[in-house]
């Protein structure tokens, strides 16, 4: 049997940079930069210099891209960290250096999340982006996608208090945290879903995320729709389904010189001539690229489910989410420019 060698590691990460993803991500985006933003987290000084030194900022950051690239918990994070070269290797880390565990994860995205630092995070981004080539043209496109929450076992009491914002009086302050009173049940195409709606507004030329908002799944999309549009875009061209059109919203759009293209939607007493329906299957050519973003977040990832509890929470792990894709479409971008 061959005795290992000192190149068969190399060799082995070599061969890995022909298909991995995360090597092109890692040499593209400008890391660094996130630096000050991110640092803002560690104002607060030490009360004692015992203890382990904290793992660096940025190092963190890119620990919970590759969760919400890849959809996992902090558990299977911290796993797939030690098993996997391509992880390690994006990350920095050598099989000697320390590697951050569960609780370090949840720990660090709580302190994004209550420092708001997920949205600075995306804008900073947002504008990298539009520094370097790939600012929003073309038009915009407006969505949304229900993201599931776990489903609380709740009686029909219980959830009639929660609605009018209550809580019921037996569950203790342990059993409150554990539940997702911010969550609500929305009914789409005959099937219930519970949890939260991920708002995207992507511009058509480059499919990125311009802008995005997270409410629970019971909002209705229209409710959004005028806070999503992106005044930056080179167009004025504005793309959606049938769900944002009413007279208002058209109204809205012309006196503010936009230029709606909204899906139309008949009726039984009234159904769509064949002029409309033309008009639905051009509008469509377009606005149906919306669908390749959230096609590309569920083959990367598979459907993202939020295992956090709130909405505050919620917006984080969204917002991760949604930069995180940014990040991966910005390296696709470049190599393909490249």
């Amino acid at each position: 049997m061959r005795m290992p060698s000192l190149f068969d590691l190399q060799n082995r990460m070599s061969r890995l940079d022909q298909g991995d993803p995360l090597a092109k991500l890692n040499t593209l985006v400008s890391w660094e930069e996130f630096r000050p933003t991110l640092e803002v987290i560690n104002d607060k000084e030490r009360k004692s210099k015992a203890g382990r030194k904290p793992f660096d900022v940025v190092l963190m950051f890119k620990v919970l891209v590759l969760q919400s690239l890849y959809n996992l918990s902090d558990d299977s994070t911290e796993f797939q960290v030690r098993d996997r070269l391509s992880f390690m290797r994006f990350l920095g880390l050598e099989f000697h250096d320390s590697v951050p565990d569960a609780k370090t994860i949840w720990l660090f995205r709580e302190r994004l999340t209550e420092a708001g630092l997920v949205e600075k995070l995306f804008t900073q981004f947002d504008g990298f982006l539009t520094n370097n080539g790939f600012a929003a043209k073309k038009g915009q496109i407006i969505d949304a996608t229900i993201v599931s929450a776990p489903r609380q076992r709740n009686t029909r009491e219980e959830n009639a208090l929660i609605k009018e914002g209550g809580k019921p009086e037996d569950w203790s302050d342990a059993k409150a945290r554990q539940k997702d009173t911010d969550a609500r049940w929305v009914k789409k195409n005959g099937v219930s879903r519970f949890g939260y709606k991920n708002h995207v507004c992507v511009d058509v030329k480059h499919k990125l995320i311009r802008k995005y908002d997270v409410t629970h799944a019971a909002v209705h999309d229209s409710n959004v729709f005028e806070s999503l549009l992106d005044k930056d875009n080179t167009s004025r061209d504005v793309y959606a389904d049938s769900a944002y059109r009413s007279k208002e919203t058209i109204e809205k759009l012309d006196a503010d010189k936009w230029r709606p293209h909204i899906q139309r939607k008949g009726t039984r007493s009234k159904k769509l001539t064949s002029w409309e329906l033309q008009g639905n299957r051009t509008r469509s050519k377009i606005r149906s690229r919306i669908e390749h973003v959230f096609g590309v977040m569920a083959v990367r990832a598979g459907i993202l489910i939020i295992r956090t509890v709130g909405a505050v929470r919620a917006r984080a792990k969204i917002g991760l989410r949604n930069l995180a894709f940014n990040l991966d479409r910005f390296a696709m971008l470049s190599s393909s420019a490249g």
